[in-house]
């Protein structure tokens, strides 16, 4: 399903070249369940960005379900990205003047899906993470567990095959940082393939493949034995 070869991305700090990414390769099948760990400014999130087609690498390639996603056009790739990758992100990223509802139906908006199965999908979404009485509210009348549930449900909205998360319990308190983490990895098993950066090793610890980014370099991936 993802498949990165060579992927070099090089950043222009003053006078400085840094390297946050060197010569990755990777590939990632349908379904798994994986984390991406290392110290800060190892990389991590410059990858995830590249995999979520929010970024370009300077040299390699990404292949998405048999795409070259490196020779799409911005138009294309966020075309894909629109209807093929969902985000979770740390600190939720919802819009503060709309309601949970609101909020969740945004991605079907931009993708011109008709108001009527918009309506059905939020509500469906929402009371499957629990949510159904606080679609009305806007997300500063919601805890940050339930903030991040209604990050959950839009990004799976557009019923994507991939979803990013980026530290997704790091802003929330150990009960509602599970509840996230047990919601996550239901969509897992329905067969979401999910790769999650975080600096938790407890949480890492829970995926079935732990890969190891350090100076922009992979340097261990680890799989669970069947």
């Amino acid at each position: 399903m993802i498949r990165l070869e060579g992927i070099q991305r090089v950043f222009q700090v003053g006078d400085e070249t840094v390297y946050a990414l060197r010569d990755v390769n990777l590939e990632i099948g349908p379904g798994e369940y994986v984390s991406v760990m290392g110290p800060s400014g190892s990389g991590k999130s410059t990858l995830l960005n590249i995999l979520g087609l929010l970024d370009r690498p300077d040299e390699g390639v990404y292949r998405l379900e048999t795409v070259d996603t490196t020779e799409l056009g911005d138009a294309r790739q966020a075309e894909v990205r629109r209807h093929k990758i969902g985000f979770i992100f740390q600190f939720f990223h919802l819009i503060p003047r709309l309601t949970a509802a609101e909020n969740v139906e945004l991605p079907m908006i931009l993708a011109g899906v008709a108001p009527s199965e918009r309506r059905g999908r939020v509500e469906t979404a929402l009371a499957a993470l629990g949510l159904a009485d606080r679609a009305r509210h806007r997300p500063d009348q919601l805890s940050g567990g339930q903030r991040q549930r209604v990050a959950i449900a839009r990004a799976t909205i557009m019923r994507p095959r991939i979803i990013l998360a980026d530290e997704p319990t790091g802003n929330l308190d150990r009960t509602s940082g599970k509840d996230v983490v047990d919601t996550i990895e239901a969509l897992n098993r329905e067969g979401l393939t999910v790769v999650m950066v975080t600096h938790d090793p407890e949480l890492g610890a829970r995926t079935r493949r732990q890969v190891q980014i350090v100076d922009g370099r992979i340097r261990g991936d680890r799989r669970e034995a069947p």
